[in-house]
């Protein structure tokens, strides 16, 4: 389908990954459907996405029966679940893996539990479990890029692990990130342990700034900034990964085999209805990136997207979005600081109560 506006996107070196997973999208063929036809290169889910699954559904009742008087906990029975998921959806995008260039793209993420955001050595310890059990070289373990989750980032990928850094709002918490990814892979070249099966991406959370924000600018007089600054932080993110990218701190680690930490457009789908349902999508299309939509996103621009570069372009123009914030007394620092409180607090209410519905269903 050369016509199809999702699959034109990777003509532009942009890489679309689903936010979603559950059974049914695997076991009807919708999963691999979407990656002949629309050139989906890979997967991510959250504890969200598996509370949905697991509470909305009778696809899991089987399993959880058949383990209801196991010694497992509630929580080691989801990840029970989870891991056999993760483990079908990787063997489906095996083939995106192979691909061309090895390890380029066909990755599923599965996250750590979200109770550990700010545990650094539990979240080291969980996610060398789950890589272990999962045991797929195109899986991403999760690890959100909270202050105590960085040396938890760097350690992960020390060790080998492939790591999807979530919940990044801020681009001075996007630089520590870059720099938890560069030290873990120079740690990991100091022990004599090689960098070319190494993947990770630093997941850029776009459209909860502008839920936020938007209401502050109406006051302050700015409304025609409207919906513009995440798209301006993602494309200074943007400009900082290319800094970084191409320094002579990286051409060392290259040199080894590594590979870049992609930037990965995350929270993509649009909360404004008075915007467009693929615009979070449109403006950041640009080489060596990927972004994660939900599905009733990328079925909006398969139906409609317009399909140009735009990533690259406008730098001056999102610099001066940020600038006027700045002297409207807006703090984007101090903002994206509650979004990454509320965001820990949002996928730990889900969990539990993903937990709660387990437990329910195996006391029946």
């Amino acid at each position: 389908m050369a016509d199809n506006k999702v699959k034109q996107i990777h003509q532009h070196k942009q890489s679309i990954w689903l936010d979603f997973i559950d059974r049914k999208i695997m076991n009807t063929g919708k999963l691999k459907q979407m990656i002949d036809e629309d050139g989906l290169r890979g997967v991510t889910s959250n504890p969200a996405i598996f509370e949905k699954a697991i509470s909305s559904s009778s696809d899991y009742d089987a399993d959880i029966k058949a383990k209801a008087d196991s010694s497992l906990s509630d929580e080691e029975l989801f990840f029970e679940l989870a891991i056999a998921d993760i483990q079908q959806a990787a063997d489906l995008f095996d083939p995106v893996y192979n691909d061309d260039v090895v390890g380029a793209d066909g990755y599923v993420s599965l996250e750590v539990s979200p109770a550990l955001a700010l545990d650094t050595e539990g979240t080291i310890r969980q996610a060398k479990n789950l890589w272990q059990r999962v045991d797929r070289k195109n899986v991403m373990i999760k690890i959100p890029g909270t202050l105590p989750g960085l040396p938890a980032i760097r350690a992960a990928i020390a060790a080998g692990i492939n790591v999807n850094v979530t919940l990044i709002f801020g681009l001075e918490r996007y630089e520590a990130v870059v720099e938890a990814y560069l030290s873990g892979l120079e740690d990991r070249l100091a022990n004599g342990e090689s960098l070319s099966q190494i993947a990770s991406v630093a997941s850029f959370f776009l459209s909860r700034i502008d839920v936020l924000v938007d209401p502050m600018l109406v006051d302050k007089g700015l409304k025609d900034l409207k919906g513009e600054v995440a798209i301006a932080s993602a494309k200074k993110a943007y400009a900082i990964y290319q800094r970084v990218f191409h320094s002579e701190r990286w051409q060392k680690l290259a040199d080894e085999g590594a590979k870049p930490q992609r930037l990965l457009w995350a929270s993509t789908s649009s909360k404004d209805p008075s915007a467009r349902d693929t615009k979070y999508v449109e403006a950041l299309i640009g080489p060596d990136t990927v972004n994660t939509a939900p599905l009733e996103t990328i079925d909006a621009f398969r139906d409609h997207g317009v399909v140009i570069d735009t990533l690259e372009s406008g730098l001056h123009s999102a610099d001066n979005t940020l600038n006027q914030l700045h002297h409207a007394g807006i703090d984007l620092q101090q903002i994206t600081a509650h979004l990454e409180q509320d965001a820990i607090e949002k996928f730990n209410q889900p969990f539990k109560k993903m937990l709660a519905a387990i437990a329910e269903k195996r006391a029946s």
